[in-house]
């Protein structure tokens, strides 16, 4: 990472010890509402806004306020946390006419969770540090279920006084908390992460379709792979509980799944790394995409490579758990 684009250390005054300490959540998908509700549940008031109204809702319901617009909750709060799709929206609610910018008070702070473009989050900071406000990026790793049980990782970009300042809220939203270093190093971990995770997905679904192809048992191939350094996390720990036993609903879908990979190798490319690996998984994950794929499980890509193989889905028998 070029530690010349960030400014270690460098943040906005913190504001009053005030209601401006009242908590914004804008995007209440599928990890956001869990996040925001466990917020909730930890006592923290919030202002919180979405498209989807029933999400808004349930929120409400929880004791939440509803945010009107954007304008609106970064006028109520002194702290706003962003979960959105891409960079895009992130860029457009922080930095559009109406965004966060235009309207939080000096030494207000942006918190954006959603995984995006490292260079994207590397503009936010300079606009905020010019407004006297301040940006941490702490994008999510584990799974959708986490998140729903308060066991979300985090991986922080932020000043050690910022880090502070939001560490109450992470420890209220998850479990394993890790500050990466100065603003944009939590979302380039995150992309380090997610290119492993993504293509660890891709490596086991091919193995299982070879064995598939091959006729073998696939519990007995399984143990055989747990039983040596072959084993890995997705294949240990997601695919039992996803696709090995026809679950692919999503916790993570082939959509965003393609969607980091995207980044991945852009921000490789941007960096002059050279990750033929990634490149290739990134087309194989658009490939699941164009069989109407994308909406499933990212452990879904095994069913996606059995599919156009022309072979059964692999499946383990019912209440089979690894050893």
């Amino acid at each position: 990472m070029d530690q010349s684009r960030h400014i270690a250390g460098a943040r906005a005054p913190a504001p009053e010890e005030t209601d401006m300490e009242k908590i914004g959540f804008i995007g209440l998908g599928r990890m956001g509402k869990p996040m925001a509700l466990n917020l909730r549940k930890a006592g923290f008031e919030l202002v919180v806004l979405d498209i989807n109204r029933q999400a808004m809702e349930e929120l409400a319901a929880a004791g939440a306020a509803q945010g009107a617009d954007v304008a609106d909750v970064a006028r109520r709060c002194g702290i706003v946390v962003t979960m959105l799709p891409t960079s895009k929206e992130v860029e457009q609610v922080a930095l559009g006419g109406g965004g966060i910018f235009e309207n939080a008070a000096k030494g207000s702070l942006l918190m954006d969770m959603s995984t995006i473009d490292p260079l994207a989050t590397d503009r936010l900071q300079e606009q905020a540090l010019a407004r006297g406000m301040s940006v941490v990026d702490a994008p999510v790793g584990r799974l959708a279920e986490h998140a729903d049980r308060g066991e979300s990782l985090f991986m922080v970009g932020a000043s050690d006084a910022d880090f502070t300042r939001v560490k109450p809220l992470l420890d209220a939203m998850g479990t394993t908390t890790y500050h990466c270093g100065p603003v944009g190093a939590g979302g380039r971990t995150k992309l380090v992460n997610n290119y492993v995770a993504v293509t660890l997905c891709q490596v086991n679904a091919e193995a299982l379709a070879l064995s598939q192809r091959f006729g073998l048992d696939i519990t007995k191939t399984l143990q055989v792979l747990y039983g040596t350094s072959a084993s890995n996390g997705q294949l240990r720990m997601n695919f039992p509980n996803k696709v090995l036993v026809g679950d692919t609903t999503p916790g993570f879908t082939i959509d965003l799944a393609h969607k980091d990979m995207s980044l991945i190798v852009g921000a490789a490319h941007a960096a002059k790394v050279p990750m033929p690996v990634a490149a290739a998984v990134h087309e194989s994950f658009s490939l699941a995409r164009a069989g109407q794929f994308g909406g499933i499980d990212f452990s879904g890509i095994a069913d996606a490579i059995c599919h156009f193989a022309q072979i059964e889905k692999p499946r383990v028998p019912e209440g089979w758990k690894p050893a």
